[in-house]
């Protein structure tokens, strides 16, 4: 058996890719929508991509499920758990609709879907067994259910996705699926998860890529509760202290149930002048993402641009300042050469933003203008109607600048009724970055925004800063 794993840290999401090498069949589990690596790891190793699989509806990324299985002829299997309001859509017509206890055959190799509901009603994890070396399940792919020394969130159908108090019925689904599905597991199955350390998918989750049934049931911090039934305690500390969910979660769940548009080749990249660049800002018949980081940023950019530093996090930042549900103008990206472009475009499309049309290399011979910033040393000199933190919920609570307002930067963009539209705000983030990506679309949409320099650190090594908690 090939098992491969494939870790996207922008989104810090997992795919997997697994192979049988004597019948030279593949499936991919929860793929992502640039597609090369599994085409690569396929033809590498001599096998055909056959099946496309996903543990459940995603929120934090669209999937590549349909992508991979158009590019390929894979057929797709998908769940049919919990309930007409979880049912895939129209899109998925010609897949397999899998229910609990579903098996996939590939040569000696079996995955088992096994319904897991908790994070998502319709949640599937798959246990794997290569058969030509064991007759039992060697390995869960665990989705967003378990995660190293975490659990899924049971409150993104709250947060994201529009719904009231699911959170609650979501907490007991967990509990019941860790009780009667994860912990009858023998100790020595390896889980493999969706997500790592940064994802928003979790409250606490770990950095190293595996752990075991074994290794959780003895020292996560949920293993006492369930051991000791005591689901109330379980649920209690499950739901405390949850970040912030991206607001463009909603989107992703919307899309990814109906069925993400198949991408299929994608059109070259073309160099602007930035003669040409001008002209299409002026027209405002497009949009400069300028990718370069915010000490860059702040000697100078052209207005009204977005600041999405990257490739490394692009996917991330992109969705919090350009929603395609209300936005289509192209998107020309500040890049060194063609290939930085199509990275950053590969990063882009796994959140659905699928308008880029081209790269300019440099910002030479265009208006730039310098973002306003505040030294920290004299915030409380600064006339303002508003100092916005834009870090999490759960940073914020830890300390913050007395006086400010917390709203996440992947919030900001949909929560505009809640900002003053007269006088100057004033952001911070942690560092500065957050905080330049918010500042930017912030500054487009038309808001007097100013940002703190060194943002909450740099106020921190200010004489006399006492943070209010």
């Amino acid at each position: 058996m090939l098992l491969e794993r494939i870790y996207d840290t922008d989104l810090a999401q997992a795919s997997y890719f697994i192979g049988c090498q004597a019948k030279g069949e593949a499936i991919v589990v929860d793929p992502r929508r640039d597609l090369d690596v599994y085409l690569e790891i396929a033809a590498k190793n001599g096998m055909t991509i056959t099946a496309v699989t996903e543990t459940h509806i995603h929120a934090d990324y669209l999937s590549g499920t349909r992508e991979l299985a158009a590019r390929t002829g894979a057929e797709i299997l998908v769940s049919d758990e919990g309930g007409p309001d979880w049912t895939y859509g129209s899109a998925f017509d010609g897949a397999v609709r899998m229910k609990d206890g579903h098996i996939i055959t590939l040569g000696n190799i079996t995955l088992k879907a096994v319904h897991t509901p908790g994070h998502t009603p319709e949640h599937f994890s798959f246990l794997v067994t290569d058969g030509a070396q064991a007759d039992a399940p060697g390995f869960m792919l665990s989705g967003d259910f378990v995660f190293v020394g975490d659990l899924g969130r049971p409150d993104l159908l709250d947060e994201a996705a529009g719904g009231v108090d699911t959170r609650f019925g979501g907490a007991k689904d967990i509990f019941a699926s860790l009780r009667d599905r994860f912990l009858t597991l023998p100790d020595y199955v390896q889980v493999l998860p969706a997500h790592g350390a940064g994802s928003a998918c979790g409250k606490a989750l770990g950095a190293i890529p595996t752990t075991t049934v074994g290794y959780e049931r003895a020292f996560a911090w949920w293993s006492h509760y369930v051991e000791n039934n005591d689901e109330q305690g379980f649920i209690d500390e499950l739901l405390n202290g949850q970040p912030d969910a991206h607001a463009y979660f909603g989107r992703m769940k919307v899309q990814n149930r109906q069925g993400p548009n198949v991408m299929g080749t994608v059109t070259p990249l073309r160099e602007y002048t930035t003669e040409e660049v001008a002209t299409a800002l002026d027209a405002d018949s497009a949009i400069l993402i300028d990718t370069r980081n915010n000490a860059e940023v702040h000697r100078g950019t052209v207005p009204r641009s977005l600041n999405v530093p990257g490739p490394e996090k692009a996917a991330s930042y992109g969705a919090w300042v350009y929603n395609p549900d209300t936005e289509t103008r192209p998107v020309i990206l500040l890049a060194d050469d063609l290939v930085h472009a199509e990275e950053l475009r590969d990063h882009l499309v796994r959140v659905g933003i699928d308008t880029v049309s081209g790269f300019v290399t440099t910002l030479d011979g265009l208006t730039l203008v310098v973002p306003e910033l505040v030294d920290p040393a004299t915030l409380e000199d600064v006339d303002r109607v508003l100092l916005l933190d834009v870090r999490n919920k759960t940073e914020f609570a830890e300390g913050h600048i007395p006086g400010a307002e917390q709203l996440s930067g992947g919030r900001v963009m949909w929560a505009l009724d809640q900002l003053p539209r007269e006088g100057t705000i004033v952001t911070y983030c942690q560092s500065g970055v957050r905080n330049s990506v918010a500042a930017s679309a912030l500054r487009r949409a038309g808001y007097d925004v100013a940002e703190l320099d060194g943002s909450y650190l740099g106020w921190l090594a200010t004489p006399g800063a006492v943070p209010a908690v």
